[in-house]
């Protein structure tokens, strides 16, 4: 089996999934995961998709015709796992964690690429991120609200990242926290 990656982008409108679903099932596919979301009438995401190898180009092909729905984009996974559909998940990487960091506070141009800075500066990867701006109605003009999964390398300092978050949090006039991610509740607080 081969995974495939699927980027996918079109104005929103109802029955943009179901095309997509039933080109890759027609293509020989299997819909394995997907992030999806309507942001700003648009329809966005990702989806990952495994076919058989001899049904790649096949598949590929059986796209093309949405480009008049969705404009899709496909890539082969990256993930190292030499094609045959193995899950490499950071959660099933050895010696990783994953720990969640979130943001809140008054929208102003940077506070993503400020906090994906730190993260950077310790070797940490962002493994999800989702985020909003919504109006602050007591303190009028807008919040900025994210949650980012990020993972942890073996060794990596967390108390260290901790403080530069913090001292973050201040300069960019945020409220930071670092805790477990919702899958390792069990390790105790990062």
């Amino acid at each position: 089996m081969t995974t495939l990656v699927l980027t996918v982008i079109g104005d929103d409108r109802a029955g943009l999934v179901k095309a997509l679903a039933d080109v890759i099932a027609e293509g020989g596919g299997n819909w394995e995961r997907s992030h999806l979301s309507e942001l700003a009438g648009k329809f966005a995401g990702i989806v990952v998709v495994t076919v058989p190898e001899v049904r790649v180009d096949a598949l590929r092909e059986a796209l093309v015709p949405l480009d008049g729905l969705l404009d899709v984009s496909v890539h082969e996974s990256g993930d190292g796992a030499g094609g045959d559909g193995a899950s490499s998940a950071v959660t099933d990487v050895p010696d990783t964690t994953r720990v969640r960091v979130e943001v809140l506070g008054n929208d102003r141009p940077g506070i993503v690429g400020a906090v994906s800075g730190v993260l950077a500066k310790h070797g940490l990867s962002v493994a999800e991120l989702e985020s909003t701006t919504r109006d602050a109605p007591m303190a009028g003009g807008r919040l900025f609200d994210a949650t980012a999964v990020v993972t942890v390398p073996a060794g990596a300092d967390v108390e260290a990242l901790r403080r530069d978050l913090e001292q973050l949090a201040t300069e960019v006039m945020v409220d930071l926290s670092l805790g477990p991610a919702d899958s390792d509740a069990d390790a105790g607080d990062a």
